[in-house]
């Protein structure tokens, strides 16, 4: 029987980050659960290709487009389950033993309680509120990563190739009692936050997803986001 599961990254120079979340994946290897790591590039200009390759994953280069990039990782890959995580994601140990026992739920969804590898009180209260937004609110975001069985994701018709919010369009789709938390923690690199402040960094996701929520077009939205 072949492995269940392919793994889809999203990349776009991510030398420092890739090789620990490929580290993480190993477990699954190792327990036969993963059948493939597919990284889909957006034309990456640093070693991240290199990396991939070295690691043995399959590349795909596609345009730099979060949406866009996980659909080509998808239509390339073979498992009857995908997982979906970014290249700053490192799933716990034990990881594979919790992803295993829901695969019978073929029409239920599976992502992760967010944390941050450090940031102190800041980086739990910013965790915290996703973990709750994503249980209250049905909206995990894609750094909590995404299990869903392909039956499922074509009868949705896959993630929308749109450059932001690709993750919160796809949770829109599935709704709350699709959506159920895994015992995992997806660890991810609080670098972003660091850079622009905590208080200021999770206000503008806040402001962006409002923004979205009232038909503001994920272009639009990326163009600002870009520039900020």
């Amino acid at each position: 029987m072949r492995a269940p599961v392919s793994v889809v990254i999203p990349t776009l120079n991510e030398q420092v980050a890739l090789p620990v979340c490929l580290g993480a994946l190993f477990e699954g290897v190792s327990a036969g659960m993963i059948r493939e790591v597919i990284v889909a590039d957006g034309g990456s200009r640093d070693r991240t290709l290199e990396i991939a390759e070295d690691a043995g994953a399959e590349v795909v280069s596609c345009a730099a487009s979060r949406g866009g990039q996980l659909r080509a990782g998808a239509a390339k890959a073979q498992g009857e389950w995908l997982l979906f995580v970014h290249a700053d994601t490192v799933l716990s140990g034990g990881w594979s033993a919790a992803v295993e026992g829901h695969l019978k739920h073929m029409d239920v969804a599976g992502y992760f309680a967010l944390r941050f590898e450090k940031g102190g009180l800041a980086g739990r209260f910013v965790a915290g509120w996703a973990n709750l937004r994503s249980r209250w609110f049905g909206l995990p975001y894609g750094d909590q990563g995404l299990l869903i069985s392909r039956q499922l994701y074509e009868k949705l018709g896959g993630f929308a190739d749109i450059p932001l919010m690709e993750d919160v369009a796809m949770a829109r789709q599935l709704g709350r009692l699709r959506l159920a938390r895994l015992d995992v923690r997806a660890s991810t690199s609080p670098r972003k936050y660091q850079a622009q402040g905590w208080l200021r960094r999770g206000g503008r996701n806040i402001w962006t997803l409002l923004r979205y929520l009232v038909g503001v077009s994920p272009e639009t939205l990326a163009a600002v986001y870009r520039r900020q």
